[in-house]
């Protein structure tokens, strides 16, 4: 199983927004590809001091070629849609990881 995880930091004015459009919007359309196996929203609980709050989305991939597939026909432009919306408003990073 592949493991795509994008960690997000959202400023605590756009947060409200940001949580909405994740769950009615982005996940979503990431769901509907068809390639993850699974969508997942989490909250970091042991926060550091900062301005905002962090999240992580968990895609699961049944293979390499699944996350691939997405990575190269859906990806860019969802990502595209989600910055242009939040630009200024978070500061993110992305691991892709393999269950052992």
């Amino acid at each position: 199983m592949i493991i795509y995880n994008i960690t997000v930091n959202v400023n605590l004015p756009a947060e409200k927004q940001w949580l909405d459009y994740m769950k009615t919007t982005y996940l979503p359309a990431i769901h509907a590809t068809g390639l993850p196996a699974e969508c997942k929203l989490l909250r970091l609980l042991t926060e550091i001091e900062n301005e905002g709050v962090t999240y992580t989305t968990q895609f699961r991939f049944h293979s390499m070629e699944d996350f691939l597939a997405y990575q190269t026909e859906f990806q860019p432009a969802l990502a595209d849609a989600h910055h242009q919306k939040f630009n200024g408003h978070y500061v993110s990073f992305k691991t892709l990881l393999e269950e052992a």
